[in-house]
C-alpha cells in the first residue's frame, strides 16, 4: 500500500475519496498489524513526506495504542504486547527519532504515542532503556528537539502510575525538568514544554518533597517560573502550584507568605488566564482545609497524622478584598454566553470556597463591601455587591447570616422587578435562591420567609418568570428551593394557597417562545416537578388536574411530521422533560391509597403514550420513559401484569443498551421495581430478563457502573419468585461469587473505594434477596452450600475496614438473612467466621440507628440459629 497517498485520500474533501481511503486503512490494520504500525510510524518518522500525512498517520498510531473505553483500550494493549518485539522495536525507534523532527506537529504527535507505548510497557518492565534515552535527548543542543523529550517526559508521567518509575529515575526526570524550567533557559518553548511537564511529574516527587532541600529548589524554580515574562510560562507555573497545593498542603507553610504575594500580583495585574490560575490555587486551598475540617471535625486539634494550618484563617484581611475586587470585573456579554469563566466568576467562586472553610469569620470582610456598592449607579458594582452576598450564604452559621439576610430580603425583592440591570436581575434571583437553599428551612431560617412576605416573595418571582431567559431561570431556581424548604413542613404548606397560580406560571414559561435559551424550559419543568414533589395531601386534586395537562403535552410532540436531526433532538429532550414531570405526579399520587385509586384511571392512557415515546426511537429507550414506567409500575402493582407483554421488548432494548449505559442501569432499576410490583406474576418474563442479566455481566462491554444495580436486581426477582428462582440459582450464585472475590482487596484511589463500596452493596443485596425469597420455600437446603464463601466474603470485607455505612447496614442485614433462612444450618458456621462476632458487637454500637436496628434483629436471627 502506498501509505502517503491513502493518508492523503483520508483528508480529502471528496467524501467517496475519503471514505474508500478509510475503509483501506482498516483493512490494513486488520490484515496485518505489525505492517500497518510500521508504516504509520515511518511515514511519522520521514521528513520528506507531507506534513499532514505525518501528522495523520501519528494520530492513528497514538489512537491504535489506547482509547477511552475500557474493555477497548484492554484489547488495544493486548495486541501491541503480543506484536512481534523486533516490530515494536523499530515502532519505537522511529517515534524517538521523530522527536528531533523540524516539524512540530510530527515531533508533537510523537510525544503523545511513546508515552502511550510506556504506559503499557513499563509497567511491564519493558523498554527499559526509555528514560535514559530521552534524559540523553534533553542534553542535545537543538532547542526543538529538548522541547519535544520534555513533552515526551510530561506525557509520560501522566500515563504512567508513579510506582512503575524507581527514584532515582525520577530524580532524573526533575534535574532535567528543573533545568529547562531555569531562567538560564533562552528557548521559551523549552521553558514552558518543562513547566508543563512539571506538572505531571508532582505526583512522582514525593520523595522530593520530604526532602527540606529538594522541595525548597523546587518550590523555588515553579515560584521564578510565575514571574516569567512569557505569559503561557505564568500559568502554567500557577497550575503547577495549584497542583502542589492538592498534592502537598503540608508542606506548603513555608512558602504561603511569597505564594500569597505573588497570587496577588498576578489577580491584579495580570492576563486573565493567568490570574485564574492564581485564584484557583486559593480554591484548592480551601477545598484541602474544608476536606480536612470535615474529617476531623471543626474543633481541630492537630492530634491526627494530617494537619490544618488555616492558611485561609490567616489570610482572610488581605485574601477577601482581593477578592471582592474581582468581583468587579464582569464581562458586559457574561451571562449570555453559557459556560463562560472569566475572573469574577472564579473570584466569586472561591469566596464561596473561602465562607464554607471559615464560616462565621468572613462576615465582616464582606458586609462593608456590599453596603459600599449595592445602591452605586454603575450595575457593575450593584451587582458585585449582590454577588458577594450570595457567595458567602453557605458556611456562615444562619444565626450570624440572618440579620444580614433580613435586611436585604425587601431589598433584593424590589431589585428583582425594578432593577434596569439585566446583570443585576440575574444575579439577585441567585442570591435569592441561595438564601432559599441553606437557610429557608433551618430553624432560625423560618424567620426568613414568614406568613406576611410569603406571597410578595412568590408573587415577584412569578413576575420574573416573564423577564429575560437569564432572569427567569434563575427565578424557576430560586422557586425551586422555597418549595423545597417546605418539604416536611405537615399537612399545610404557605405555598399551599399559591399552588394553582405557582403551576400556571410554570406552564406557561415552558411555552415561551424562547424557553430553549438559559436552560430556561428545563428549569422550569423541574421547578414544577419540585413544587409537585413537595405540595401537600391538601393540593392533592390540583395535582391531579395536570395528569391530562401533562399528557396532552407529551401527545402533542408525537404527533405531526418528520423532524430534521435538530427537530428529534429538541424533541427527545422535551419527551424527556414531560416524562421525568409525570413520573414525579406518579409518585405523588401514587404514595396515598386515596389518590393512587382515582389516579388508576389514567395508568392506560399513561401507559400507552410511554410505550408511544419507546416507538419513536428505533434502537434505544427513553431513560426518563423508563424511569417513569417504574414508578407507574408501583403505583398500578398487580395490575402492570396487562402492560407487561407490549412492554417486555422495550424493556429488553434497555437490558442491551450498552452504549448507553445510563439507560441500562436504569432499566435494570425498573426490572426491580416491577418485580416488587407483579411478585410471582412477573415469572413468564424471568428467563429473558435473568439470561440478559447474566449476559451483561459476562461482557467486558458493559461499563462498570451497572453491575452493582444487576446485582441487586437478583435479589429483587429472587424476592418476588420465591423458589421459582432454583432454575438461575447456580448461575446467579456462581456470578456473585466471582464478584465477591474480585471487590476483596482492591486497593486504589477515593473513586475505586466508592465503587468497591456500590459493588459490594449489590451483592450483598442479591444475598440478602436470594435468602428471603427461599425463606419459606422447601428447598432452603439449596442456599447450605452458599453459605461457606458468602461468610468467607463478609470475614473478608470486615477485615479491610473500609466498607461505609450502607454497606455495613447490608452486610449485618445478609448475616441476620442467613441465620434466619439457614437456621441450624448456619449456626454453626456463624460461630467458626473469624470475624462474626465482632463485626455484630461493632454494628449494635454503631451510632448509626437504621444499622443498630439491623444488628439487633441479626443477633435475634443468629442466637435463634444457635440454639437450635
Amino acid at each position: 500500500m502506498e501509505v502517503t497517498q491513502v493518508l492523503l485520500n483520508a483528508q480529502s474533501i471528496d467524501r467517496t475519496v475519503r471514505k474508500n481511503a478509510e475503509e483501506s486503512l482498516k483493512q490494513f490494520q486488520e490484515q496485518n498489524l505489525p505492517g500497518f504500525l510500521l508504516s504509520l510510524s515511518g511515514e511519522l518518522a520521514n521528513e520528506e513526506k507531507p506534513v499532514e500525512t505525518r501528522k495523520l498517520a501519528g494520530l492513528i498510531l497514538k489512537n491504535a495504542l489506547d482509547a477511552k473505553e475500557e474493555h477497548r483500550k484492554f484489547e488495544l494493549v493486548q495486541r501491541w504486547l503480543s506484536l512481534d518485539g523486533n516490530a515494536k522495536s523499530q515502532i519505537k525507534a522511529s517515534l524517538l527519532t521523530t522527536l528531533s523532527s523540524i516539524v512540530s506537529d510530527a515531533r508533537s504527535t510523537a510525544s503523545q504515542a511513546i508515552a502511550k507505548v510506556a504506559g503499557i510497557e513499563l509497567p511491564q518492565k519493558q523498554w527499559p532503556e526509555l528514560i535514559g534515552s530521552l534524559l540523553s535527548k534533553v542534553n542535545q543542543q537543538q532547542a526543538h528537539a529538548k522541547q519535544a523529550t520534555l513533552e515526551t517526559l510530561g506525557y509520560l508521567c501522566e500515563e504512567v502510575p508513579p510506582n512503575v518509575i524507581d527514584q532515582d529515575q525520577v530524580n532524573k526526570i526533575l534535574t532535567a525538568v528543573v533545568q529547562g524550567m531555569s531562567a538560564s533557559e533562552v528557548n521559551t518553548d523549552v521553558r514552558l514544554a518543562a513547566t508543563r511537564a512539571l506538572y505531571n511529574a508532582i505526583g512522582f516527587a514525593q520523595a522530593n518533597f520530604i526532602n527540606d532541600m529538594e522541595r525548597d529548589y523546587l518550590m523555588r524554580v515553579v515560584c521564578e517560573a510565575t514571574l516569567s515574562p512569557e505569559s503561557r510560562i505564568r500559568q502554567a507555573a500557577f497550575e503547577c502550584l495549584v497542583c502542589i497545593s492538592s498534592t502537598y498542603y503540608e508542606k506548603l507553610a513555608a512558602y504561603i507568605q511569597d505564594i500569597f504575594n505573588i497570587t496577588v500580583k498576578a489577580v491584579r495585574e495580570d492576563e486573565e488566564p493567568v490570574a485564574l490560575q492564581a485564584i484557583e490555587f486559593w480554591s484548592s486551598i480551601c477545598d484541602e482545609e474544608i476536606d480536612i475540617l470535615e474529617e476531623f471535625g471543626v474543633d481541630f486539634t492537630g492530634d491526627s497524622d494530617i494537619t490544618c494550618f488555616y492558611f485561609i484563617k490567616q489570610a482572610l484581611p488581605a485574601l477577601v478584598p482581593m477578592l471582592l475586587e474581582t468581583l468587579l470585573k464582569q464581562e458586559e456579554d457574561q451571562d449570555q454566553d453559557e459556560g463562560a469563566w472569566n475572573i469574577a466568576m472564579a473570584g466569586g467562586t472561591c469566596l464561596g470556597l473561602v465562607a464554607r472553610t471559615v464560616g462565621d469569620d468572613i462576615v465582616p470582610f464582606v458586609v462593608p463591601f456590599i453596603e459600599e456598592n449595592i445602591q452605586k449607579p454603575v450595575w457593575r458594582q450593584r451587582e458585585a455587591a449582590t454577588y458577594a452576598f450570595g457567595s458567602i450564604l453557605e458556611g456562615p452559621s444562619p444565626e450570624k447570616l440572618m440579620p444580614l439576610v433580613n435586611v436585604a430580603l425587601n431589598f433584593m425583592l424590589s431589585a428583582l422587578t425594578k432593577d434596569p440591570s439585566s446583570h443585576v436581575k440575574d444575579t439577585t434571583a441567585w442570591a435569592l435562591g441561595r438564601i432559599f437553599e441553606f437557610l429557608h428551612g433551618s430553624a432560625v431560617g423560618s424567620t426568613v420567609i414568614t406568613q406576611e412576605n410569603c406571597q410578595q416573595l412568590v408573587t415577584v418571582l412569578l413576575q420574573s418568570m416573564n423577564d429575560t431567559p437569564n432572569v427567569a431561570e434563575k427565578a424557576c431556581g430560586a422557586l425551586y428551593f422555597l418549595a423545597q424548604g417546605y418539604e416536611e413542613v405537615g399537612p399545610s404548606s404557605p405555598l399551599t394557597p399559591f399552588f394553582q397560580e405557582i403551576v400556571q406560571s410554570l406552564l406557561t414559561v415552558t411555552h415561551r417562545e424562547d424557553a430553549g435559551e438559559s436552560r430556561l424550559r428545563t428549569a422550569a419543568y423541574e421547578t414544577l416537578n419540585e413544587v409537585v414533589r413537595c405540595s401537600t395531601d391538601e393540593t392533592a386534586p390540583l395535582v391531579l388536574q395536570l395528569v391530562p395537562v401533562i399528557m396532552m403535552e407529551l401527545h402533542n410532540t408525537l404527533e405531526g411530521q418528520k423532524l430534521s436531526s435538530d427537530g428529534r433532538d429538541k424533541q427527545s429532550e422535551l419527551q424527556g422533560l414531560l416524562c421525568g414531570c409525570l413520573q414525579v405526579i406518579i409518585q405523588k399520587l401514587g404514595s396515598s391509597e386515596p389518590t393512587k385509586y382515582v389516579f388508576t384511571q389514567f395508568a392506560d392512557q399513561v401507559m400507552g403514550l410511554f410505550l408511544r415515546v419507546f416507538a419513536c426511537r428505533s434502537v434505544t429507550v427513553h431513560e426518563e420513559a423508563m424511569l417513569a414506567i417504574g414508578a407507574l409500575a408501583y403505583a398500578t402493582g398487580p395490575d402492570f401484569a396487562k402492560y407487561m407483554p407490549e412492554f417486555y421488548r422495550y424493556l429488553e432494548m434497555g437490558l442491551q443498551n450498552f452504549e448507553e449505559y445510563q439507560v441500562c442501569a436504569v432499566t435494570v432499576g425498573v426490572v426491580g421495581d416491577i418485580c416488587r410490583a407483579l411478585e410471582e406474576k412477573i415469572v413468564p418474563y424471568c428467563d429473558g430478563i435473568m439470561t440478559q442479566l447474566l449476559k451483561n455481566l459476562s461482557s467486558n462491554q458493559l461499563n462498570r457502573s451497572v453491575k452493582p444495580p444487576i446485582f441487586s436486581c437478583f435479589g429483587d426477582i429472587a424476592l418476588a419468585v420465591g423458589e421459582y428462582f432454583e432454575k438461575y440459582l447456580m448461575w446467579a450464585m456462581s456470578a456473585l461469587q466471582r464478584a465477591a472475590e474480585l471487590s476483596t482487596h482492591v486497593a486504589g484511589d477515593d473513586e475505586m473505594t466508592e465503587y468497591t463500596n456500590s459493588l459490594r452493596n449489590g451483592i450483598l443485596e442479591a444475598y440478602s434477596g436470594i435468602f428471603q425469597g427461599f425463606k419459606f420455600s422447601a428447598k432452603t437446603q439449596l442456599l447450605i452450600p452458599y453459605a461457606p464463601p458468602i461468610l468467607q466474603f463478609l470475614d473478608g470485607i470486615y477485615m479491610e475496614k473500609d466498607m461505609d455505612d450502607v454497606v455495613m447496614k447490608t452486610a449485618i442485614g445478609v448475616l441476620g438473612d442467613l441465620a434466619d433462612t439457614l437456621g441450624s444450618h448456619a449456626g454453626s458456621l456463624i460461630q467458626q467466621s473469624l470475624s462474626s462476632k465482632d463485626f455484630l458487637n461493632e454494628c449494635l454500637s454503631s451510632e448509626d440507628l437504621m444499622i443498630k436496628e439491623s444488628a439487633e434483629w441479626a443477633k435475634l436471627a443468629i442466637s435463634r440459629a444457635i440454639s437450635v
